[in-house]
């Protein structure tokens, strides 16, 4: 959520009114982007897969992008922001869709991206924005009230005890997770019998 808030906020310059896409829109950070874009007053368009449609719906997303049946690069729309919290796409595709005062804003980013952001700041047109989001007293506070409302909520894929952590990286190495995974650590006290399984929330 902190990710979400810090890039959406901070580096793309989120307005009432904007249009939002975000790319990864089930995962980790995808989910927290997509109710905090809402939270900011923008139009938001999500890209998941067919059998996420429905969450990213609940979660506030005005429209959905089944990836798998359609690219929303030929979607005819045009967008303020394109946020891509997973790596599922690029600056090159994200241009074709983006506003001329646009911004994309890869959360995982490479040397590639580095170049178009130093590039893209010296010419016209669409702006490839950069950063790291860091943890902050203030951040955690400003989310802390929404998550207790409910108008932000968190998407468990998965919950692992600390003896399966090997396991739990292995799920979100697979690149298919719905939400976070969490390891649980169950106090000493309790039978390994009695720890919690592997469940979807």
């Amino acid at each position: 959520a902190v990710s979400a808030l810090v890039f959406l906020r901070d580096f793309a310059k989120i307005q009432p009114g904007y249009k939002v896409l975000v790319a990864g829109a089930s995962g980790g950070v995808g989910v927290y982007a997509v109710q905090l874009a809402r939270y900011f007053g923008a139009e938001v368009t999500a890209v998941t897969s067919t059998a996420n449609v429905d969450l990213v719906r609940s979660l506030g997303a005005d429209h959905v992008v089944d990836y798998t049946q359609a690219d929303y690069t030929r979607s005819g729309e045009t967008y303020d922001i394109v946020i891509d919290t997973a790596g599922t796409t690029t600056f090159a595709a994200a241009k074709r869709v983006l506003a001329k005062t646009g911004v994309f804003v890869p959360l995982e980013f490479g040397a590639r991206e580095i170049r178009q952001a130093l590039v893209s700041r010296m010419t016209g047109g669409p702006k490839v924005v950069i950063g790291v989001s860091g943890d902050s007293r203030e951040d955690l506070a400003f989310l802390a009230p929404l998550m207790e409302s409910g108008e932000l909520r968190s998407v468990i894929d998965s919950r692992y005890p600390l003896g399966r952590i090997a396991d739990a990286h292995r799920r979100v190495e697979g690149r298919h997770k719905t939400g976070a995974v969490v390891v649980t650590v169950a106090p000493t006290s309790v039978p390994a019998a009695d720890q919690p399984d592997i469940r979807a929330a």
